[in-house]
């Protein structure tokens, strides 16, 4: 990632300045400067308004649809299988993989009808933590709106890359 500019926050920056959006749930967020580039990964796990968990890590190497996926991934392997919560992610594409597609390239044997599925190592570990995690619902966020754990995600993600 490059040097922290204005528009990067620290955490500590997106707590003192943002307080609307979900108070708990799980939010999580990639970055990546370059597509491909060195890139960031992170989540944090809330619940009214307080930190129950966060990670965040990095790649040298990689795309901003691989630092969505590995989150979403060090996300539901946080939650115990009879977890019942919400997950966030601002990537739509993470979001219709898991709510919409993956059941359908499972039946296909893993094919899609347009070519082959990116990420395809990744999206099949997702699929299987979802699956495993039936009280966890993934609901889609929209990005850079003021919503406080989202920005803090996004926050931990820029801080890893």
């Amino acid at each position: 990632m490059s040097p922290r500019t204005l528009a990067q926050l620290t955490p500590e920056e997106v707590l003192a300045r943002f307080d609307a959006g979900p108070t708990t749930g799980v939010f999580t967020d990639g970055a990546c400067e370059g597509n491909p580039g060195p890139g960031g990964w992170g989540f944090v796990w809330v619940a009214d308004n307080r930190i129950v968990r966060e990670e965040h890590g990095n790649d040298p190497g990689t795309t901003n649809n691989r630092m969505e996926l590995t989150a979403l991934i060090r996300a539901y392997r946080a939650l115990p299988e009879d977890a019942t919560v919400t997950v966030y992610s601002d990537s739509q594409l993470c979001v219709n993989t898991v709510n919409q597609w993956a059941a359908g390239w499972e039946r296909r044997g893993w094919k899609r009808k347009t070519g082959p599925i990116a990420n395809l190592e990744l999206v099949q570990e997702l699929w299987t933590l979802s699956q495993a995690r039936t009280g966890v619902q993934l609901t889609w966020i929209k990005a850079h709106d003021g919503s406080r754990w989202n920005e803090y995600a996004d926050a931990l993600a820029s801080l890893s890359g």
